[in-house]
């Protein structure tokens, strides 16, 4: 089954989403993030994707307030993303209450580092970011394109023992257009025991429902459930 993972964006301590990474197109959705945290964990949900916009955009961890209040407040299981440059970013993560860290443009620019955090804290906490833009590695809140394809990035951290992999079809975010099914199947074909997270184009239940049958082990999405497309409740079946 399927697991349900909703995302928080934070920029300026409030709860956001953007359309492909614009910070342009940026639509506030609640002042206080932990409101929407507890309306989670009342349906039931246990994890919860908190990503620091901020963070990701200044280099370093910002809103690790938020994610202190969240942790401390709730029981969800927190993996939290934006902006995690340096051991003292992951530390000040750990400490705020997150369970695990995701890294994408750190993977990219300091593999070394990177891997570092996996055999200091455990491979199990640390999730590798991979986002992409026709299957092209993309970091820096997706403000900087690479020339890495997807698949070989993937591999030489699955053969460092790298588990947790969030892939985000940069294209698709925020768009509510439907996620990328064939870009996680050829993804699984190639890593068939990655504990593969699917990001990006959620539109309606219908598209967790064909992510599930697809046999994606897991899902983020945020947008359809700001926008009323999907009802807290409807997650249930997956819970």
């Amino acid at each position: 089954m399927i697991e349900i993972i909703p995302a928080i964006d934070v920029i300026d301590g409030k709860c956001v989403r953007l359309s492909q990474g614009d910070y342009a197109q940026k639509k506030v959705y609640n002042e206080n993030p932990l409101e929407i945290a507890l309306q989670f964990e009342a349906e039931g949900i246990r994890r919860l994707h908190l990503v620091d916009l901020d963070g990701a955009k200044a280099q370093h961890i910002v809103n690790h307030a938020v994610l202190e209040r969240i942790a401390s407040h709730t029981h969800l299981v927190i993996d939290f993303g934006g902006g995690l440059k340096s051991d003292d970013d992951v530390r000040i993560a750990f400490e705020s209450g997150a369970a695990m860290v995701t890294g994408g443009s750190v993977a990219v620019k300091k593999p070394g580092l990177f891997t570092a955090w996996m055999e200091r804290y455990g491979a199990e906490k640390i999730i590798l970011g991979a986002d992409v833009q026709h299957e092209q590695i993309a970091i820096s809140g997706w403000m900087e394109k690479t020339n890495l394809d997807l698949i070989p990035f993937i591999e030489q951290y699955v053969n460092k023992g790298i588990h947790h992999v969030l892939c985000t079809d940069i294209a698709r975010d925020g768009m509510l257009e439907g996620p990328s099914i064939a870009l996680y199947q050829k993804i699984l074909a190639h890593f068939p025991a990655l504990h593969l997270i699917a990001s990006g184009g959620v539109s309606g239940m219908e598209d967790i429902d064909a992510l599930s049958e697809a046999g994606v082990p897991a899902v983020v999405f945020g947008k359809a459930i700001y926008e009323g497309r999907i009802q807290l409740k409807d997650l249930r079946k997956y819970l």
